[in-house]
């Protein structure tokens, strides 16, 4: 009997799957044929599916007004989507179609925010959550928005400091803020508590003396975020209890406050069997919050989260060539692919991230262990974390091959582009990939189009300062 790739993947994860599927023996990505781009496009090239935005937007949405009926929750549901995830003006005009609130991180962000106003994208009525270490410069222009009409900013304090260059910056205006509270980190962590927000132990005392009667500023909100994720486990429910018990002593004191932010951390696929109840989870905070809030007798919150890759990251592959295998040594065979996997995907050489690394052909093969290796000269140029043990099991194949085999790393569409640089210098000057987009028409038919064409060379001689003319 042939043991084929795909008689490996049925049987270990079954197939289909959401979001893949086979057609005339090459790969689909959310219906998209990807053999169709390969041909029109060539390798290497990064795609981004805009319509799984919109989608994840939904599902959230539906999953939280759910529960809130069911519970009878009387706060909303507030969607914001946090822009350093992907600052793409096509992947945030995707999901301000669905009427998302933003958050933003930095002082360029509320550039950004002016842009997509001029566009008519947005308007002032949304809800703008300002995150990140507060400079004077990002003071100013939050303060500007607000003279400009967006009334429903929310300038979240990170520390005690950030108070005071606010009110320095105020003079006669008035403000609406938030506090985030520093979360302890989980005990495997580098250091224990999060160098974010304001320690729970100092927040109401900080409150009482510099916020309360302070007519200067108006508290809306208590902000916290668990890094590592939303998690049915002993350490987020521990630091979303703590986060609660803050909200209920601070709204005792505050009229204003009315907003609990638990930030993102909904994770996303990573591996074909991955599992994750999103209801239930979503049942288990808003339920919390319902009986925490009625048993102190406060009424229950609106609920905002920041999703950013769990917005993203699904709509993202890059799709390679296999232009070698190399038999390293008797146990170690290599698939080099044409470009960096440290340039390309650096959350996985970084923070050993894992994707779906599925072939885009060649299915119907036998398969081997193997190792994937980009073109640079950095030995840390590869891709090894897959479930099976260490390698990963790929389709077998001869260089004598007509058609090559094609790779795709798939859910890459948050922070790939913002941590590599888009656009920039790339480690041994290896080009940034073709840019493809693709959307559906009116019609429901798919559209696709290149945003972006491979990074020339004469636009990093640009950026190095061969080309100038001095």
């Amino acid at each position: 009997m042939k043991n084929t790739y795909f008689n490996l993947i049925d049987q270990t994860y079954y197939f289909p799957q959401k979001g893949f599927d086979l057609h005339e023996d090459f790969l689909t990505f959310h219906g998209v044929s990807l053999k169709y781009l390969i041909n029109k496009y060539g390798t290497p090239f990064r795609l981004m599916y805009l319509p799984k935005i919109g989608d994840q937007i939904k599902r959230s949405r539906n999953l939280f007004n759910r529960a809130i009926k069911s519970l009878n929750y009387q706060g909303n549901y507030h969607f914001c989507y946090c822009t350093k995830c992907c600052h793409f003006h096509h992947v945030i005009s995707a999901a301000l179609k669905h009427k998302v609130n933003l958050e933003t991180s930095s002082s360029f962000d509320i550039d950004l925010i002016l842009k997509l106003y001029q566009k008519k994208e947005l308007d002032k009525n949304t809800i703008l959550v300002h995150n990140g270490y507060k400079s004077d410069e990002y003071l100013e222009k939050i303060l500007m928005l607000q003279d400009f009409g967006f009334k429903n900013s929310i300038i979240i304090l990170d520390s005690a400091d950030e108070l005071d260059r606010l009110e320095r910056l105020i003079q006669d205006k008035h403000v609406q803020i938030g506090i985030r509270m520093a979360i302890d980190e989980e005990p495997q962590s580098a250091y224990y508590t999060s160098r974010l927000g304001i320690r729970h132990t100092e927040v109401p005392s900080f409150f009482e003396k510099r916020i309360k009667n302070n007519p200067k500023v108006t508290l809306k909100m208590l902000h916290f975020f668990v890094d590592s994720g939303i998690k049915d486990s002993l350490y987020y429910w521990g630091e979303f209890s703590k986060a609660l018990n803050l909200y209920v002593q601070l709204k005792k004191q505050s009229e204003s406050l009315d907003s609990l932010n638990i930030g993102g951390g909904f994770p996303i696929r990573n591996h074909l069997g991955f599992e994750y109840d999103y209801e239930s989870i979503i049942r288990e905070i808003v339920s919390n919050i319902k009986e925490n809030c009625s048993n102190e007798g406060v009424p229950d919150p609106h609920i905002f989260t920041e999703f950013g890759k769990y917005t993203v990251g699904e709509s993202g592959a890059i799709v390679f060539q296999v232009i070698e295998q190399k038999q390293q040594n008797d146990t170690e065979l290599w698939y080099i692919v044409d470009n960096s996997l440290m340039n390309t995907i650096p959350d996985a050489w970084s923070m050993h991230e894992k994707f779906i690394l599925l072939p885009i052909n060649k299915w119907g093969n036998e398969y081997t262990r193997v190792n994937i290796g980009g073109i640079s000269c950095d030995h840390a140029d590869y891709y090894n974390s897959e479930d099976f043990n260490q390698q990963i099991l790929l389709p077998k194949f001869s260089n004598d091959d007509k058609e090559p085999l094609y790779l795709g790393f798939f859910h890459t569409g948050a922070y790939q582009d913002s941590i590599s640089g888009y656009g920039g210098i790339k480690h041994c000057l290896i080009p940034s990939p073709r840019h493809v987009i693709i959307d559906r028409d009116e019609t429901g038919n798919f559209v696709d189009y290149v945003y972006r064409q491979e990074q020339s060379v004469d636009e990093m001689l640009n950026i190095l300062g061969y080309n100038d003319q001095h």
